[in-house]
């Protein structure tokens, strides 16, 4: 299998050959974000495939996955790259007190003494690579201006040892939850993609191929239950990975319908808060367990 898409048939077939089944919208970005070489920027709400989307992508191109999982504080350090400074420390002791120091310096920032992070390792392998930045808007504007060099020219500036350039551009994703706006220079380097949760008939579908045992009825009562609890204000929705968490629970329980008695007792599969739980039990019509206070 070649690791470019050929088209957008082939991208489609190819993500559903690996378990993904995306919308028209999911492949045409996905197949444009490969032929244009631009990094795709994917935006939406916690639990829609976002992540999946980028691991299925590895996965149909035959690529490397890096993942850096983004947080707040993060830094060039554990993004990036740092020095080994242990081992930096013995060479510059094994060199002795009568070498210059320029002739140390010179040995001591090498490549073999760098520890590449996500960013730099991506840019670095002469293989076909997919870089996961997972959830970037949780990192700082100062970072996101880290990101820029990297998704303009694919290429790091490292002081000691100058430009490093891509070997093998990799094929880029970008996820965020949107709790704060990214910047225009960033979205400007992207092709835009908006996840949201998958119509009914979409949901079912992934539920009947990720859990094949679950009878097709079953699969299409569970996805209404699931798309009217989204529809309430809760403090977390269900992600589509708790739909089939509770596919499982329903056929590992043994129940091939979903009624009171068995919403009250398994439905903190897919609502994790108390105050969600009750709000969801009262919506199904079923008295809360007052174990459960």
């Amino acid at each position: 299998m070649g690791t470019e898409f050929a088209g957008l048939p082939d991208t489609e077939a190819r993500l559903e050959a690996v378990g993904y089944l995306p919308s028209t919208s999911i492949a045409t970005v996905t197949y444009l974000a490969d032929r244009l070489g631009k990094p795709v920027l994917v935006e939406g709400p916690a639990g829609v495939g976002k992540t999946e989307l980028a691991k299925a992508v590895a996965a149909a191109k035959d690529a490397r996955l890096i993942r850096l999982q983004c947080y707040e504080g993060l830094d060039e350090a554990k993004a990036l790259y740092e020095w080994n400074y242990s081992k930096q420390l013995l060479r510059i002791q094994a060199a002795g007190e009568g070498r210059a120091w320029d002739e140390t310096h010179d040995d001591i920032f090498g490549r073999e003494y760098l520890l590449t992070r996500p960013l730099l390792e991506a840019i670095s392998v002469d293989t076909p690579t997919v870089l996961l930045i997972d959830e970037v808007d949780k990192v700082d504007f100062e970072f996101e201006a880290l990101l820029l060099e990297i998704l303009s020219d694919f290429q790091v500036t490292i002081p000691e040892l100058g430009t490093v350039a891509a070997v093998h551009q990799p094929y880029v994703v970008l996820t965020s939850n949107s709790t704060r706006e990214l910047s225009e220079a960033l979205k400007r380097r992207c092709l835009y993609l908006h996840m949201d949760y998958p119509e009914i008939e979409r949901e079912k579908a992934i539920v009947l191929q990720k859990v094949p045992e679950v009878p097709e009825q079953l699969a299409e009562q569970l996805v209404r239950v699931v798309r009217s609890l989204r529809n309430l204000e809760l403090k977390k929705a269900p992600s589509i990975s708790e739909t089939l968490d509770w596919a499982r629970t329903l056929l590992a329980l043994g129940f091939d319908t979903i009624d009171a008695d068995v919403a009250a007792s398994t439905l903190n599969v897919v609502l994790k808060y108390q105050a969600d739980l009750e709000k969801g039990l009262k919506h199904l019509s079923v008295p809360p367990d007052p174990s459960l206070n």
